[in-house]
């Protein structure tokens, strides 16, 4: 993605079900799950870099000793910064005595971060500063067991201010009105409620205070808590969780929208957002991941079942489509034969453009990230030539020679690697005011690779969102080279409507497809389309959530999406730029084809899956009008 996105949170999970002796003994380190975690968080570096955290909850402690542990760092290698620190205290140990570091019942008794369940989180601020206070996992403390509550998750909520509303009206004082703070708060009140009501229970039968506290560990319903207090959750989510008993769950929305997997067996558990970074860290086949599914909790009682259990009614699965496209890693088996077919699916747009002439078309990728597509588009191109070659072949007959048989052989796509990142320069690029020029460096070009006046120059990207680094940056440095027409082909299709579940594109004014609607309003005269549209907003956020309807889709409506496609070629193009311009998004039912399985295309076509996100496009419809720079939610 040339256009850089704050998007996603990552998690990681690990609950250990046998003894700490058990590893010790087994795999030779009484760090097995920290080593475990650490390898799981750094395999989804990806999906978090504004900051990270760590917690740690020990089993069957005395009372006086304490069982939860938890860093957070918002260092730039927040990753390194948090399980160095934790390191830390295990080579202090060893300085005194080596021996005490493969003796597991000393260590859990008098070292931080040695127990059984372990939570991971990366972050990806989606707004809102970076400070160590916003980094997950949040800590509800209490002096009862059962009462303390670790959040940490990968999650948006689009009526956060109803929800803000509800702990207000139940008696809370919630401290801020974000997300993750309401949530737990949300969950700790439920948690509360459950406590309160089996104390009541077992205080009738006759036990003492201090039986009942063992009592409500052993029957805490999870499921029930979780029931009671995500009903009117609207947003996409996995919520990680972590109960100072030593309960925990995972709980996914009932769309599918945000990804989870879990791998289990006798000696352990574990939850991730991808599921490479399982496989990897415990050198596992695919087929042994399973999906946490839609609308349900993975739940991990401390006395060891597991069960996944359905706490809210599961509706169209519409997961994330640009996890397949862009953000999850590629090395998962599935995206990366998706993002082939991707970038395969756009081979007949790209012949078009550059009128079949692979001869003077030189093929490439930018960013990296694009690179799988490329070699789907790459495979495409192959299979085309193929049957040129194949029609030119028979067309000769009987009397083709060999130097027109080698012409012909000879045809084959012309690959290059055009644009080379250049990481180091990177780090110096600070202030926006500093961007001008130096942006357009970002990048090295490899120089010689085209023919200038001759050829044509295709590049894959994976989106285009903004298309401000495409016209500052990206377009100009590439016009430097002298390719006669550059065709930018984005595997993804338009992007025309905000996100509202964990990705940073709020701000529909903020979107080049959006820019390019409104032009082609303005320019052909249909500017009541845009004042019709905004009334029809205003309107709707008098609704109901529940009956409010996406009227932003009557800007994109007057028009084909190849006449858009050029507008955003004129938005994006460099005014000294010489080279001819082109820019290519993929077709919604391609997109389907490649990704069957992940159909959440609110993005591209304003499906949204919640009814939070028909009130979200028509807030951001309004505040554009209004000139309001402000998120939509």
């Amino acid at each position: 993605m040339s256009d850089f996105l704050h998007h996603e949170c990552g998690i990681a999970l690990i609950r250990l079900l046998k003894p700490l002796s058990y590893y010790q003994k087994k795999y030779g380190t009484a760090f097995y799950a920290m080593n475990k975690l650490y390898l799981m968080m750094e395999k989804q570096h990806n999906r978090g870099q504004d900051g990270a955290g760590v917690a740690n909850i020990k089993f069957n402690v005395e009372p006086g000793t304490r069982y939860i542990s938890r860093y957070r760092s918002n260092e730039k290698q927040a990753i390194v910064d948090i399980f160095g620190r934790i390191q830390a205290k295990f080579e202090e140990v060893g300085k005194k005595d080596p021996s005490l570091l493969s003796d597991t019942a000393w260590l859990k008794k008098n070292v931080a971060f040695t127990g059984e369940l372990w939570l991971g989180h990366l972050r990806y601020g989606t707004y809102g500063g970076n400070s160590i206070e916003a980094c997950h996992p949040f800590l509800r403390q209490n002096n009862w067991m059962t009462r303390n509550l670790v959040v940490a998750g990968n999650f948006n909520m689009t009526n956060v201010d109803e929800l803000f509303d509800d702990l207000v009206h139940i008696g809370q004082h919630p401290k801020e009105k974000a997300d993750t703070v309401t949530v737990m708060e949300n969950i700790g009140h439920f948690l509360d409620e459950e406590n309160e009501e089996l104390y009541q229970k077992f205080k009738k039968l006759g036990n003492s205070k201090e039986e009942i506290s063992p009592l409500i560990a052993d029957h805490l319903d999870v499921a029930n808590i979780l029931r009671r207090s995500s009903h009117r959750w609207d947003g996409g989510y996995v919520i990680a969780g972590l109960i100072g008993n030593g309960d925990s769950f995972v709980l996914r929305d009932p769309a599918g929208i945000r990804p989870a997997y879990f791998y289990q067996d006798d000696e352990i558990v574990v939850v991730a957002s991808e599921r490479p970074a399982i496989q990897t860290a415990f050198n596992l086949p695919f087929e042994k991941i399973q999906e946490i599914k839609p609308g349900h909790a993975l739940i991990m009682k401390k006395g060891g079942k597991i069960t996944q259990d359905k706490i809210n009614e599961p509706t169209q699965r519409l997961s994330c489509s640009f996890e397949r496209i862009y953000f999850s890693r590629g090395s998962d088996q599935e995206i990366y034969k998706e993002r082939k077919e991707l970038g395969r699916l756009l081979c007949q747009q790209t012949l078009q453009a550059v009128d079949y002439d692979l001869r003077n078309t030189v093929l490439s990728f930018i960013p990296n990230t694009a690179e799988v597509a490329f070699y789907g588009m790459l495979s495409g191109m192959e299979d085309y030539l193929r049957d040129v070659k194949k029609r030119k072949i028979k067309a000769l007959g009987s009397k083709a020679t060999d130097d027109q048989l080698h012409d012909i052989l000879s045809i084959r796509p012309r690959a290059e690697k055009i644009a080379i990142k250049d990481a180091k320069l990177r780090t110096f690029i600070t202030n926006d005011n500093d961007r001008g020029d130096m942006v357009t460096h970002v990048y090295d070009i490899t120089y010689g690779t085209i023919r200038r006046g001759v050829d044509n120059l295709v590049v894959i990207d994976d989106s285009i969102v903004r298309g401000t680094t495409l016209k500052n940056s990206i377009l100009r440095m590439l016009d430097r080279l002298g390719p006669k027409k550059i065709v930018v082909v984005s595997s993804a299709p338009q992007i025309r409507y905000p996100d509202c579940y964990g990705i940073d594109m709020a701000k529909i004014n903020d979107l080049v497809a959006f820019r390019a609607a409104i032009q082609l309003l303005e320019e052909n005269n249909l500017e009541h389309i845009i004042d019709e549209t905004y009334a029809r907003c205003k309107e709707q956020l008098r609704q109901g959530v529940n009956e409010m309807k996406n009227y932003v889709r009557m800007i994109y409506q007057p028009f084909t999406a190849e006449q858009i496609s050029a507008k955003i070629a004129d938005l994006v193009r460099p005014p000294d730029m010489n080279a001819d311009l082109q820019i290519i998004f993929q077709k919604i039912e391609d997109l389907h084809s490649a990704c069957p399985n992940n159909r959440g295309d609110w993005y591209f076509t304003g499906n949204y899956p919640t009814p939070g996100g028909n009130r979200v496009v028509c807030k951001a419809f309004v505040n554009f009008m209004e000139g309001i720079n402000e998120r939509a939610y």
